[in-house]
């Protein structure tokens, strides 16, 4: 890319940073989009190279793109000079283009290996600009996702899942360099009534419970059967060891009658 492009990705990005923090339409969550990230981690993305090269006049869609082609981690600053990530140079992308819960709901809705990084990505941005009700009820239903995730941080590369990332975005303080907005919990939300009571995709625990207790009773009964069958076949084999031996005895007696003068 030449200085010229160079200089206007630079600007473009310091003019969202202007505008956002002066007259510009706050958040969903009243938050404004151009101070949710430190003012350090916001300095290396828009001096990264990456962001220099893969963000330059991006819109909704192009963001599809760039996971798929850019992303195969996710992560905040790495390395010995925290370097930005892909990941966390397009969820700033994504605070400069502000996409509508439709799109949002299409990014989060594509399956498949080739774009989980995509829904990690929008399931981060959820959680960094909705109320806490939208961010419980978007991100719950991906508690379910299995999926394999790279993550990488300075002290190097681990495997996590979709559903422990969606787990840290729900629970934790701070998740790829970005401090979280402090969110109530659930269980305020649902003592408020904001939030409905969250039903396991397993069932209600106490019906859980319940059926634990009613399979360890039956195991029992069956484990109990089973010893009485096995004693009652022993005593059975018994008797007849016992009626065996008295034939043989009967048997010796008469051979020695019969040698006897």
């Amino acid at each position: 890319m030449s200085n010229r492009n160079s200089d206007t990705v630079q600007a473009d990005a310091r003019r969202f940073l202007d505008e956002r923090g002066s007259s510009a339409a706050l958040a969903p969550n009243g938050l404004n989009p151009a101070t949710i990230m430190e003012k350090a981690v916001k300095d290396r993305i828009v001096d990264s190279y990456f962001y220099k090269e893969q963000c330059f006049a991006l819109n909704e869609a192009d963001i599809v793109d760039r996971v798929v082609e850019h992303v195969s981690f996710i992560g905040g600053t790495h390395g010995a000079s925290q370097k930005p990530s892909p990941f966390l140079c397009l969820a700033f992308k994504l605070l400069e283009l502000a996409p509508s819960d439709a799109i949002l709901h299409e990014y989060l809705s594509f399956g498949g290996e080739h774009f989980k990084y995509l829904r990690a990505l929008a399931c981060f941005y959820v959680r960094l600009t909705r109320q806490a009700k939208d961010v419980y009820l978007t991100l719950e239903p991906f508690l379910e996702d299995r999926r394999k995730l790279r993550r990488k941080a300075r002290t190097g590369t681990t495997l996590t899942f979709v559903d422990e990332f969606v787990d840290d975005l729900l629970t934790k303080d701070r998740v790829c360099a970005t401090s979280l907005w402090k969110m109530p919990k659930r269980e305020t939300l649902e003592d408020l009534e904001i939030l409905e009571p969250r039903v396991s995709p397993l069932g209600d625990l106490e019906d859980l419970l319940e059926e634990d207790e009613e399979e360890e009773k039956d195991r029992e009964r069956e484990n109990g059967d089973d010893r009485d069958e096995a004693n009652g076949e022993r005593e059975e084999s018994g008797e007849v060891s016992d009626r065996g031996g008295m034939d043989v005895d009967r048997d010796e007696e008469r051979r020695s009658r019969s040698r006897s003068p």
